[in-house]
């Protein structure tokens, strides 16, 4: 089977914000989607190793924010390449808030919608809410960023000529070294040793 099939997928590129009940947290998310219009309802699936993953089952709200063509690789950095377990996301910054009260970024986002879970699913590795949608607006005609366009145009490209070993395609992660474990798990992106290459 050749998973690499997988990749043709089309996924949207977004940052999801919660709220642990003392500080404010977000997360780089590429698993969203609308399944219902009437009620409007919106599927996730979030990584149960994420700090997000928790938050959100246990305050049972969320806030989706659709990323632009323009967001640069500093925010994917800053919400996809640390934990909110340890580190809080929005320190120093002046936010603006949604009617639930979680953080959007309207600079960086063209639309955004607010959601409360209304059920969960434990899938494994990963848990799925469905959502309900409380608030939606747009913020600009800019094009959504797609997983394909953040890996041709936003992700930088590693510098692999004089490292041995193999990258995450998810990420770019480099894992340095000669064989990769096969139960090797990337420290940025939590995807397994199938999702990396030879370098």
């Amino acid at each position: 089977m050749d998973m690499k099939a997988l990749f043709k997928i089309s996924y949207g590129l977004y940052v999801v914000t919660s709220n642990d009940g003392e500080k404010d947290n977000g997360l780089i998310l590429n698993t969203v989607m609308q399944v219902t219009s009437n009620p409007a309802r919106i599927a996730l699936a979030i990584n149960k190793e994420n700090y997000s993953h928790d938050v959100i089952k246990k305050s049972g709200m969320l806030t989706v924010n659709c990323l632009t063509e323009k967001t640069p690789f500093s925010v994917f950095e800053k919400f996809g390449f640390q934990s909110g377990k340890n580190v809080d996301k929005f320190a120093g910054d002046t936010v603006t808030r949604a009617q639930n009260g979680l953080v959007i970024l309207p600079e960086y986002a063209n639309a955004y919608f607010s959601l409360q879970v209304v059920e969960y699913s434990d899938l494994g590795s990963h848990g799925m809410f469905l959502c309900e949608v409380t608030e939606a607006k747009v913020l600009s005609d800019e094009a959504s960023m797609t997983y394909a366009y953040y890996h041709a145009h936003v992700k930088p490209k590693p510098e692999t000529k004089k490292k041995t070993g193999y990258v995450c395609k998810i990420c770019g992660y480099v894992y340095e070294g000669d064989p990769l474990p096969a139960d090797f798990i990337c420290p940025l992106c939590k995807h397994g040793a199938e999702d990396f290459e030879k370098l």
